[in-house]
């Protein structure tokens, strides 16, 4: 665990990164007028977010590529602060927040205002490149497949491992898109599930990947500093398909993505919650089993406050956090 402090270090120099080129940023998207579409079926008490500015992901994902081709580049001097197993990662990040950016483009342009791309266009590109991805994690990088709570050694899955990839990236990558509805919730998720990971990287040496983690989590609390209630920015798609895409690349790096539901319990209920109420709609003709989903919504309109939902959530995700690593450590 010595390597901790460099981690944290990392962390808070891409924290300043990101809280410093915010306003900035904020002017240009306001410049610009890329205003987040609220839909109106929506919470009502929402209607008064219509226009704040979105692809705030930008906020967090500039200063994380920044530092790390940064650092990569320092490799070449002979320091040997990141490794190349991190481009994966970044790689990642980069891919899911452009086809996010394409997203929240075509939602706030008055072809496609307030839609954004077709579900299907979108869901299709995903398993494209999840599926290069999980390519790459078994034939290129050679992660470990997967390892069993208690067990030391790892479990080899053969064939069954790339679509379990795709499974688990295109699935988180729309977990914490459903999970973005509230100020600050999926910051504060995302943050941290890639915190868990990156100590539990850290634990079982993965250096690397654990200062990569780190270094997002700062970038993350930067994008807060202007997320938090009430929000002056939204990361849109732009941020929540890259970061739930690149929470499952890491979970699938440190081979113990079995504690992906665990750790990010409240991404895998707000999903569940969808396909329940969507489920439990068709089946009973029109009837409802949530007052509105994804969950969130269902405590806002059960006489939650938005910070009480986000804060209460967020406790619930730290518990979650803290028995993943423990189960990591067994």
């Amino acid at each position: 665990m010595n390597e901790t402090p460099m981690a944290l270090a990392l962390s808070g120099i891409s924290f300043m990164m990101a809280v410093i080129w915010g306003p900035p940023l904020l002017r240009v998207l306001r410049h610009f007028k890329i205003g987040k579409i609220i839909r109106v079926e929506g919470p009502y008490s929402h209607i008064s977010k219509m226009g704040t500015p979105t692809m705030g992901g930008v906020m967090f994902i500039a200063p994380v590529v920044l530092l790390t081709v940064l650092l990569n580049a320092a490799s070449l001097l002979g320091l040997n602060v990141l490794g190349r197993s991190v481009l994966l990662p970044l790689g990642t990040l980069v891919v899911f927040s452009i086809l996010g950016m394409i997203d929240d483009w075509e939602g706030v342009r008055e072809s496609r205002k307030g839609i954004g791309l077709r579900a299907r266009t979108k869901f299709i590109i995903q398993i494209i490149i999840a599926t290069a991805i999980g390519i790459i994690l078994k034939y290129v990088l050679d992660v470990p497949e997967m390892f069993w709570p208690g067990v030391r050694i790892e479990i080899p899955l053969g064939i069954f491992y790339v679509p379990i990839a795709i499974v688990t990236i295109v699935g988180f990558s729309n977990a914490v898109n459903l999970t973005d509805g509230l100020d600050g919730l999926a910051g504060l998720i995302s943050a941290t599930a890639l915190t868990a990971f990156g100590a539990i990287a850290l634990i079982q040496g993965q250096i690397y990947l654990a200062r990569f983690c780190f270094t997002l989590v700062g970038a993350i609390f930067g994008f807060l500093w202007f997320n938090v209630h009430p929000a002056q920015l939204f990361m849109g798609d732009t941020g929540s398909l890259a970061l739930g895409a690149t929470l499952g690349v890491v979970a699938l790096m440190t081979g113990q993505w079995l504690l992906l539901p665990i750790i990010a319990i409240i991404p895998l209920s707000e999903t569940l919650s969808v396909m329940l109420q969507v489920t439990y709609f068709k089946l009973t003709g029109g009837m409802r089993l949530f007052k509105m989903s994804p969950l969130h919504h269902h405590f806002e309109l059960s006489g939650w406050s938005e910070t009480q939902v986000v804060q209460r959530f967020w406790l619930v995700s730290l518990i979650a956090a803290l028995i993943g690593i423990a189960l990591a450590l067994i």
